[in-house]
């Protein structure tokens, strides 16, 4: 069933909106950068959010909508079942990203092109917003990174230091939005 897109306004961004997301990854093998070479590395761990995770999600998505970003969730039969967040203010020493701060699909709807439609949903709004490239602090595990690859997305020529110093393990990624 293909999902209804749609811009979230920061009412409608509250605990119940997550009552049945479920942002759960088994991790395996991850990407790391050592000695300037990225490298596959075994980091098996589950990414598994709980109460508090989400009530701080809660808090950042509505940050994101008070300062002029961009919340957009995907719904199969009124239930969330991903969403997207794009920062208003651009970053990068020519202001030339949009920050895409989150992008998650709900364990149980994985694979069904969810994520493409809300990556292509940021890149429309960084490219209203007249901006070059969104800007990407990722997970770093090696399902989470094909994903990026495939929707055009390559290693930063620009770290942001605050992105790195809060997710050191993260990759960090640039994708054009002109394409």
């Amino acid at each position: 069933m293909k999902p209804c897109l749609r811009e979230l306004n920061i009412n409608e961004i509250n605990m119940e909106l997550f009552h049945t997301f479920r942002r759960r990854q088994v991790v395996t093998k991850c990407w790391r950068k050592e000695e300037g070479k990225w490298v596959i590395r075994d980091d098996p761990f589950i990414d598994d959010w709980g109460k508090s995770e989400y009530e701080t999600l809660v808090c950042c998505l509505q940050n994101t909508v008070a300062t002029d970003g961009f919340v957009c969730g995907a719904f199969i039969d009124e239930e969330l079942k991903g969403f997207v967040s794009v920062e208003g203010t651009p970053i990068g020493s020519a202001r030339q990203y949009m920050d895409l701060s989150s992008i998650h699909v709900s364990e149980d709807a994985r694979g069904q092109g969810i994520g493409r439609e809300l990556f292509m949903a940021a890149k429309n709004f960084a490219r209203e917003r007249k901006a070059e490239k969104l800007y990407i602090s990722a997970h770093s595990a090696v399902e989470s990174q094909a994903f990026y690859r495939k929707m055009g997305c390559t290693e930063a020529k620009e770290y942001s230091q605050e992105h790195v110093e809060k997710e050191p393990y993260d990759c960090q990624l640039e994708c054009e939005v002109a394409r």
